[in-house]
């Protein structure tokens, strides 16, 4: 769900949800269960599939001190593993476990009815995910330890961009054939 579009009145979380639902999604994710029980109850009891997300939730990321791995220590780690049974029996179908250590996932992993999805949480999940532009190589800063950038797609795109604002510069683009005629 959008940020900050579940942290409101249940009417106001459902009206965000018919949104998404209605713009073309199957599900919803929610990241977090602190808070989220009821609501998630009453999504799922709205016939609209949700998936939790616990670990590194990107739209907390402020709160949790940056990007960093979640879950390190004995206490961190409970947390998250009753966090984990707490999605699952609030109604979740999956559950994304993000930026954890790999133990911690297999863990999780072993001990829940419903698939998990890793990101940066090693091979132990039931299934994995990758940013679409992280995969893609989109952007340049920003290089977590777990991605793997399949495509460096930043230098594509900056060769066309530069490519473009050349022929522009030179008169070349639009071309007589690229133009209506009179």
């Amino acid at each position: 769900m959008p940020f900050l579009s579940f942290r409101q009145l249940l009417t106001d979380n459902m009206r965000a949800v018919a949104s998404v639902m209605k713009a073309g999604a199957h599900a919803v994710k929610l990241e977090g269960i602190e808070g989220n029980v009821e609501t998630i109850h009453h999504i799922v009891k709205s016939g609209v599939p949700v998936m939790g997300h616990l670990g590194l939730t990107p739209q907390s990321v402020n709160q949790l001190g940056g990007f960093r791995i979640q879950g390190r220590g004995e206490t961190a780690a409970e947390k998250i593993k009753t966090d984990a049974l707490a999605c699952e029996q609030a109604g979740c179908f999956a559950l994304v476990l993000e930026c954890v250590p790999n133990r911690l996932a297999v863990e999780i992993t072993e001990s829940l009815n419903i698939p998990t999805i890793g990101i940066g949480a090693g091979a132990g999940t039931d299934g994995q995910v990758l940013v679409m532009q992280d995969l893609l190589g989109l952007s340049s800063d920003f290089k977590p330890k777990f991605v793997r950038k399949y495509l460096d797609g930043r230098a594509v795109w900056l060769e066309a961009f530069n490519a473009y604002a050349s022929d522009v510069k030179n008169g070349n683009f639009p071309a007589p054939d690229e133009s209506y005629g009179q």
